[in-house]
């Protein structure tokens, strides 16, 4: 019988608190379960290591610069389960787009894991899968906060402070989020170097808009446990100002959001590093996402994703 062995992730976003989060602040991250990495082995005859994904296909000595962290992952894995002789294909099925603050490079390497893991028929727990998927995002994101990681791994949301352990946290809030991607690939590096200027250049507003952004967040945290949603979405849409004011939000990203705060939307902001990328829409059932998504994608957004708030973080 061919030995064979599979993994899966999902996407995540961060709910608020990106920018701020570099500066001691909270932030929220949700798992995206509807958006999904799939990574399969199967075990070859013939004596080549080789590859398929939506970005290379071919022998894993050929990958090239741009999956040098799954290079690495793989290198590490192979003499993890002392399997330099043993030969498979890796075959990457993923849902997540690149460079739109979703986690993709840790969602590929998270699915790798449990697919070489599976296929070992060896158990795996929390702390050895992220001290693993690290090994790739080392290399990809140089010094990776590890939120990343822990939350395309997680059911859970997650409550994160930099330099503190994370936390699983509890959630009883109707409501449903639509992800939209504005198609303009995000500059995280820009956006991170435009809030350092500003803290430089203008001290004093935008230390406060620091604050002020952790401060949402906090409150952010009792929404989602009282299940207060209007709030919820006041919330997410000051946070957008302060963003915008620190410089990080995009004209795809104001005009879409205008479009869907015109259309009944409870609050709006971008999510991840901004420059472009995605934002998320707050609004109040499924059904309402699906007419305003259809309205996303006639404004301009090259793709959208719903994730339901109530019940979609079971246990």
């Amino acid at each position: 019988m061919v030995r064979k062995g599979s993994g899966t992730s999902h996407a995540k976003i961060i709910l608020i608190g990106e920018h701020s989060v570099v500066y001691g602040q909270p932030a929220i991250a949700l798992p995206l379960s509807r958006v999904t990495c799939t990574a399969t082995m199967t075990e070859t005859l013939t004596p080549v290591r080789t590859i398929d994904s939506r970005y290379f296909d071919g022998l894993i000595t050929e990958l090239p610069e741009q999956m040098a962290g799954v290079r690495k992952l793989l290198d590490r894995l192979i003499r993890y389960f002392n399997g330099e002789k043993d030969y498979w294909h890796l075959s990457i099925t993923s849902m997540l787009p690149a460079e739109r603050g979703m986690g993709s490079s840790a969602a590929t390497a998270v699915a790798i894991i449990k697919s070489f893991f599976d296929y070992y028929d060896t158990s795996l727990d929390q702390d050895l899968l992220l001290k693993l998927a690290d090994v790739e995002e080392q290399v990809t994101h140089r010094s990776p906060s590890g939120l990343d990681a822990a939350t395309v791994s997680s059911i859970q949301p997650i409550w994160y402070v930099k330099g503190k352990q994370n936390e699983s946290l509890s959630m009883n809030i109707d409501g449903t989020l639509l992800i939209v991607d504005t198609g303009v690939h995000g500059q995280t590096k820009e956006a991170i170097a435009a809030v350092k200027q500003e803290l430089e250049n203008n001290s004093t507003k935008a230390t406060k808009r620091i604050s002020h952004l952790g401060q949402l967040t906090t409150e952010t945290r009792q929404h989602l446990i009282k299940n207060e949603v209007a709030l919820l979405g006041k919330c997410l849409t000051l946070a957008q100002h302060d963003l915008s004011a620190l410089s990080v939000s995009h004209p795809s990203i104001d005009s879409l959001i205008d479009v869907a705060m015109n259309e009944g939307a409870l609050g709006a902001k971008l999510t991840g590093g901004g420059r472009g990328g995605c934002f998320l829409v707050l609004l109040p059932n499924e059904s309402a996402a699906k007419l305003l998504a259809v309205k996303m994608v006639e404004a301009g957004a090259s793709a959208t994703w719903i994730q339901p708030l109530s019940g979609g973080f079971e246990d």
